[in-house]
């Protein structure tokens, strides 16, 4: 019995083999409404002098920073 060649005998046979679409496919991810008045974690690059001139009042610098990026918002439209 002569044994099968290691490599496949058309290479592009075998490479569209390995690209074949799983025959599963993954679920679809449950779109959920956004909760009101929920914040969410972000990594946001700011000047240095900015970021001083808000922390410069202590706690809660993070807040007045939303609220004046609400007020632009709102007073853009």
């Amino acid at each position: 019995m002569a044994n099968p060649p290691r490599r496949s005998v058309n290479p592009m046979d075998a490479a569209e083999a390995l690209f074949k679409p799983a025959k599963k496919k993954p679920e679809q991810a449950v779109e959920r409404p956004a909760l009101p008045n929920t914040k969410e974690l972000v990594s946001l690059k700011i000047d240095s002098d900015v970021l001083a001139y808000f922390q410069e009042d202590g706690p809660g610098w993070q807040d007045r920073i939303n609220d004046i990026l609400r007020a632009a918002m709102k007073n853009r439209f």
